[in-house]
């Protein structure tokens, strides 16, 4: 059993839940916005998708960012005639950002950086655990 390999694999881990969660914050920020002008498009939700990749050296797979891109579903419409951003029947565009969507994309990164942080926390006890038998 080879720890090092176990702390870089969880680490890897935690550091894509941390950029999938640094995504979602800023679709969440961007979720009130609206177009500035009836030519303007608003803020277009972004997505994420990991890969895996060969650490060659350690010898094991670690999950990597692979892509960040936007998602190309509809913009939202309301009706507010007064917005400069407002068409000519009156109607502004608004991001495609489903703050519920957002939140339980949200929750899940939260488990996911959690899950690889207790196994960190395993594989530290059990290393200090060895330490302790051969001393």
């Amino acid at each position: 059993m080879d720890l090092t390999k176990i702390l870089h694999t969880s680490a890897s881990g935690m550091h894509v839940q941390g950029e999938r969660m640094r995504i979602v914050a800023e679709n969440l920020a961007n979720a009130g916005s609206s177009a500035n002008s009836p030519d303007d498009e608003p803020y277009r939700r972004k997505l994420i998708t990991f890969s895996n990749e060969l650490d060659r050296e350690l010898g094991v797979r670690l999950v990597s960012v692979e892509r960040v891109t936007l998602d190309k579903s509809e913009f939202g419409r309301k009706y507010d005639p007064g917005h400069p951003g407002a068409n000519d029947q009156g109607y502004v565009l608004t991001p495609n950002v489903n703050s519920l969507i957002e939140m339980t994309d949200m929750r899940e990164a939260q488990r996911g950086y959690e899950a690889n942080l207790s196994v960190i926390g395993v594989a530290k006890d059990m290393l200090k655990r060895t330490i302790d038998i051969l001393n």
